[in-house]
């Protein structure tokens, strides 16, 4: 089974999700994480691409999401436009009204 990891990139620690990766990885799941897979030393098109393509061969992504992540939401966007399941592992706090960890959570229930 293989999956792709939405995770913020810029600004975090090296490796700070590691321990998130190793459990799916402990579950069964083949993991496609950008920080490690994806140059992040390319153009902006050229990671999006990537990070398209592994989507794209992904049964499901899973999603950490910090309420900032602008790439984690265009991930996602594409995770959603793809059919993808998705799976929330951390999310802000739920929102009146519309946000986007409120429409995780409702696609995840449906």
């Amino acid at each position: 089974m293989k999956t792709f990891l939405i995770a913020p990139v810029r600004g975090q620690a090296e490796g700070r999700w590691r321990g998130v990766v190793d459990k799916l990885s402990q579950d069964g799941w083949e993991v496609y994480w950008p920080s490690r897979d994806t140059a992040q030393d390319g153009t902006s098109a050229h990671i999006c691409t990537a990070n398209y393509q592994a989507i794209l061969e992904a049964e499901a992504v899973h999603i950490i999401w910090d309420g900032k992540s602008q790439g984690c939401l265009f991930d996602l966007g594409m995770a959603f436009a793809l059919s993808k399941r998705i799976i929330p592992i951390d999310l802000p706090p739920k929102s009146e009204g519309k946000s986007f960890q409120n429409f995780i959570r409702e696609i995840r229930a449906a």
